[in-house]
Protein backbone atom coordinates (compact mmCIF):
# COMPACT_ATOMS: atom_id res chain seq x y z
CA UNK A 1 0.00 0.00 0.00
CA UNK A 2 1.16 3.35 -0.64
CA UNK A 3 2.50 5.21 2.13
CA UNK A 4 0.90 8.62 2.55
CA UNK A 5 2.07 10.98 5.44
CA UNK A 6 4.29 13.95 7.05
CA UNK A 7 8.08 12.71 6.64
CA UNK A 8 9.78 12.50 10.27
CA UNK A 9 13.12 12.21 8.83
CA UNK A 10 15.61 10.20 11.40
CA UNK A 11 16.94 11.70 14.40
CA UNK A 12 20.37 10.03 13.62
CA UNK A 13 22.23 12.59 11.11
CA UNK A 14 24.10 9.63 8.84
CA UNK A 15 20.37 8.32 8.34
CA UNK A 16 18.78 10.64 7.79
CA UNK A 17 22.07 12.01 5.22
CA UNK A 18 22.45 8.72 3.43
CA UNK A 19 18.18 8.57 2.80
CA UNK A 20 18.02 11.77 1.53
CA UNK A 21 21.15 11.51 -1.12
CA UNK A 22 19.92 7.76 -1.80
CA UNK A 23 16.15 9.04 -2.98
CA UNK A 24 18.04 12.34 -4.22
CA UNK A 25 20.18 10.47 -6.81
CA UNK A 26 17.87 7.53 -7.71
CA UNK A 27 20.04 5.65 -5.66
CA UNK A 28 22.83 5.88 -7.52
CA UNK A 29 24.99 7.72 -4.33
CA UNK A 30 25.00 6.80 -0.56
CA UNK A 31 24.30 3.39 -1.80
CA UNK A 32 26.13 1.84 1.06
CA UNK A 33 26.62 1.16 4.78
CA UNK A 34 29.04 3.81 5.06
CA UNK A 35 32.41 3.43 3.99
CA UNK A 36 32.10 -0.66 3.89
CA UNK A 37 31.21 -1.23 0.50
CA UNK A 38 28.15 -2.95 1.77
CA UNK A 39 24.90 -2.21 -0.52
CA UNK A 40 21.79 -0.90 1.51
CA UNK A 41 18.32 -0.43 0.51
CA UNK A 42 15.69 2.53 1.99
CA UNK A 43 13.15 0.86 4.16
CA UNK A 44 10.12 2.78 4.66
CA UNK A 45 6.85 2.92 6.54
CA UNK A 46 4.41 4.17 9.18
CA UNK A 47 5.42 4.98 12.73
CA UNK A 48 2.59 3.01 14.21
CA UNK A 49 2.42 5.76 17.52
CA UNK A 50 2.85 8.61 15.49
CA UNK A 51 1.65 8.37 12.40
CA UNK A 52 4.21 9.56 10.15
CA UNK A 53 6.43 8.36 7.74
CA UNK A 54 9.73 6.90 9.03
CA UNK A 55 12.82 5.77 6.83
CA UNK A 56 16.03 3.57 7.29
CA UNK A 57 18.96 2.21 5.47
CA UNK A 58 19.28 -1.21 5.57
CA UNK A 59 21.45 -3.65 4.83
CA UNK A 60 20.74 -5.10 1.10
CA UNK A 61 19.97 -9.24 1.67
CA UNK A 62 17.87 -9.89 -1.09
CA UNK A 63 16.76 -13.43 -2.55
CA UNK A 64 14.57 -14.39 -4.87
CA UNK A 65 12.77 -10.74 -4.98
CA UNK A 66 12.64 -11.30 -1.04
CA UNK A 67 14.93 -9.15 1.10
CA UNK A 68 15.64 -9.80 4.71
CA UNK A 69 15.32 -7.41 7.72
CA UNK A 70 17.14 -7.70 10.42
CA UNK A 71 15.94 -5.97 13.57
CA UNK A 72 19.94 -6.06 14.87
CA UNK A 73 20.04 -2.06 16.28
CA UNK A 74 23.49 -3.11 16.00
CA UNK A 75 23.08 -5.18 19.24
CA UNK A 76 21.16 -2.70 21.39
CA UNK A 77 18.47 -4.41 23.75
CA UNK A 78 15.68 -3.23 22.13
CA UNK A 79 14.26 -3.99 19.04
CA UNK A 80 14.13 -0.71 16.27
CA UNK A 81 11.10 1.48 15.88
CA UNK A 82 11.05 0.14 12.38
CA UNK A 83 10.20 -3.80 13.43
CA UNK A 84 7.16 -2.45 15.41
CA UNK A 85 5.79 -0.36 12.44
CA UNK A 86 6.27 -3.39 10.53
CA UNK A 87 4.64 -5.62 12.99
CA UNK A 88 1.72 -3.07 13.99
CA UNK A 89 1.24 -2.67 9.77
CA UNK A 90 3.37 -5.02 7.20
CA UNK A 91 1.87 -3.93 4.46
CA UNK A 92 2.89 -0.07 5.43
CA UNK A 93 6.32 -0.88 3.61
CA UNK A 94 7.88 0.51 0.24
CA UNK A 95 11.39 -0.65 -0.30
CA UNK A 96 13.89 1.18 -2.48
CA UNK A 97 16.30 -0.93 -4.00
CA UNK A 98 17.73 1.28 -6.79
CA UNK A 99 16.13 3.88 -8.52
CA UNK A 100 12.50 2.90 -8.20
CA UNK A 101 10.51 2.01 -4.31
CA UNK A 102 8.14 -0.48 -4.65
CA UNK A 103 5.59 -1.61 -2.18
CA UNK A 104 6.04 -4.75 -0.25
CA UNK A 105 4.60 -6.63 2.77
CA UNK A 106 6.75 -8.06 5.87
CA UNK A 107 6.08 -10.85 7.51
CA UNK A 108 8.10 -12.40 10.74
CA UNK A 109 10.28 -16.02 10.06
CA UNK A 110 11.05 -18.27 12.49
CA UNK A 111 12.84 -21.66 12.86
CA UNK A 112 14.44 -23.23 9.93
CA UNK A 113 13.28 -20.58 7.62
CA UNK A 114 15.01 -17.77 10.16
CA UNK A 115 17.83 -19.83 10.14
CA UNK A 116 18.32 -19.76 6.24
CA UNK A 117 17.42 -15.81 5.90
CA UNK A 118 20.28 -15.23 9.24
CA UNK A 119 22.67 -17.41 7.49
CA UNK A 120 22.31 -15.08 3.92
CA UNK A 121 22.34 -12.32 6.28
CA UNK A 122 25.37 -13.09 7.79
CA UNK A 123 27.29 -14.11 4.63
CA UNK A 124 26.15 -10.28 3.29
CA UNK A 125 26.48 -8.58 6.93
CA UNK A 126 28.97 -10.96 9.34
CA UNK A 127 28.73 -8.21 12.23
CA UNK A 128 24.72 -9.82 12.95
CA UNK A 129 26.27 -12.60 14.95
CA UNK A 130 28.10 -10.30 16.68
CA UNK A 131 25.14 -7.84 17.50
CA UNK A 132 23.26 -10.96 18.51
CA UNK A 133 26.23 -12.17 20.57
CA UNK A 134 26.01 -8.48 22.32
CA UNK A 135 22.10 -8.74 23.42
CA UNK A 136 20.40 -11.34 25.40
CA UNK A 137 17.29 -10.55 23.04
CA UNK A 138 16.56 -12.54 20.17
CA UNK A 139 16.87 -10.23 17.30
CA UNK A 140 13.65 -10.36 14.97
CA UNK A 141 14.12 -11.27 11.17
CA UNK A 142 11.33 -10.08 8.68
CA UNK A 143 11.01 -11.08 4.97
CA UNK A 144 9.56 -8.58 2.54
CA UNK A 145 7.78 -9.69 -0.38
CA UNK A 146 6.85 -7.01 -2.80
CA UNK A 147 3.40 -6.81 -4.14
CA UNK A 148 2.40 -6.76 -7.63
CA UNK A 149 0.12 -3.93 -8.53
Amino acid sequence: MPIHGEYEPSSWDWVRDQVADYEASGGQQANTLLDTGIPIIVLTTLGNKSGKVRKMALMRVEHEGEYSLVASQGGMPTNPSWYYNLIADPTALVIQDGSEPHDYVAREVAGDEKATWWKRSVAIYPPYDEYQAATTRVIPLLVARRVEA
